[in-house]
């Protein structure tokens, strides 16, 4: 196997691996309202919170940034091996992160993207994943906005980035990345706007299955 075949195989291996919605997996396994269901109706660990269930939020929040974790980290670790460069683990990282976003699985209809972003750039530098969650926690902490804060980590994350590295192909897929996350929380950015945006630790009650 060439490098080029190998890969377009870890393009699409991370691709299906990121369309496994671990939002509506883990609702499912606790007993849970389909995330699609209710609130933003985004499947992604703040909705899944919505239900209540902190533990499956919590896994939920875990398993999306472990399988962008764990692509990007197999394909940097193990892809030399197979010829594969660093502008073919940056194309896994984003295929891994387009497979959450717009997942086979589930109709092409995913979530925004953030948890499996933080799993990318803790694959890519530790340090840069430290960096964006705690942007990420700081404004949580003080506005209580998981999109607002999901937001300002997106935006500060490329500059983090290409201040201490540069801009190569790693810098533009974060780029890419997220500029998707912002595209994916235009409704709300609206809301925000509108100051109809809901704050973290309200709840949806009685959202189980029958």
């Amino acid at each position: 196997m060439n490098a080029t075949m190998a890969t377009v195989v870890a393009v699409v291996l991370a691709y299906l691996l990121g369309s496994i919605s671990f939002a509506i997996v883990v609702s499912r396994v606790a007993g849970l309202a389909d995330p699609r269901s209710f609130g933003s109706k985004n499947p992604g660990a703040t909705n899944v919170l919505r239900s209540g269930n902190r533990g499956a939020a919590a896994a939920t929040l875990l398993l999306d940034a472990l399988k962008g974790w764990l692509a990007v980290w197999l394909a940097a670790n193990l892809g030399f091996r197979f010829g594969i460069d660093d502008t073919g683990v940056a194309a896994v990282a984003l295929a891994v992160f387009l497979g959450h976003l717009y997942p086979l699985f589930f109709g092409f209809k995913g979530g925004k993207g953030v948890a499996t972003a933080i799993g990318i750039l803790f694959a890519l530098e530790w340090w840069l994943g430290v960096a964006t969650v705690m942007t990420w926690c700081v404004i949580v902490f003080f506005l209580r906005y998981s999109s607002l804060a999901a937001l300002v980590a997106a935006l500060f994350a490329p500059f983090y980035y290409a201040l201490l590295v540069g801009f190569d192909a790693f810098a533009a897929a974060i780029v890419v990345m997220s500029a998707l996350i912002f595209y994916r929380h235009r409704k709300n950015i609206a809301n925000l706007i509108a100051g109809k945006e809901p704050r973290v630790g309200a709840k949806k009650k009685g959202l189980r299955t029958n």
